[in-house]
């Protein structure tokens, strides 16, 4: 079984528990990180969470969703070995799995609706990574990666 883990502030609660049910129904293993209300808290704790799990190793893929995902994916970018990308439709979606093989999309809750959502998640789910001329460039990613971390 295909594991996943995901998370939310209090602006993508709402969302997350909806992915959270889609993604079982489609026969993910899912970890949820938090938030688990929509009472407010701090987006960066919980993004450290499911990107500190994808840099280790722990989980091969994840979802982050706040309210314009921007916040998430700075947090998450900061970890070495995770390619987090902001995914507001199903083109964008599959250009990061194809070409920049992106292991943890982020979503804006305030700007997509839960259709939309689960478009976008099984599409980025369904897409695989071209390598070829873009795995060269995951590569000087990982090198500017040794560089700083």
């Amino acid at each position: 079984m295909k594991r996943i883990i995901i998370g939310a502030d209090h602006a993508g609660f709402r969302l997350k528990e909806k992915l959270k049910r889609y993604l079982r129904k489609k026969g993910l293993e899912v970890k949820d990180v938090g938030t688990y209300s929509s009472k407010r808290c701090d987006y960066p704790l919980i993004a450290y969470e499911v990107a500190r799990n994808i840099s280790r190793g722990r989980y091969k893929s994840g979802i982050l969703i706040c309210k314009t995902g921007i916040g998430n994916s700075i947090v998450a970018n900061r970890l070495s070995n995770v390619r987090a990308g902001l995914c507001y439709n199903v083109r964008v979606a599959r250009l990061a799995r194809q070409h920049n093989d992106c292991n943890l999309l982020v979503l804006g809750a305030a700007f997509i609706n839960e259709r939309a959502a689960k478009r976008i998640v099984s599409t980025w789910l369904n897409t695989l990574f071209l390598g070829g001329r873009y795995r060269r460039r995951i590569n000087q990613i990982k090198k500017i990666e040794r560089r700083i971390c």
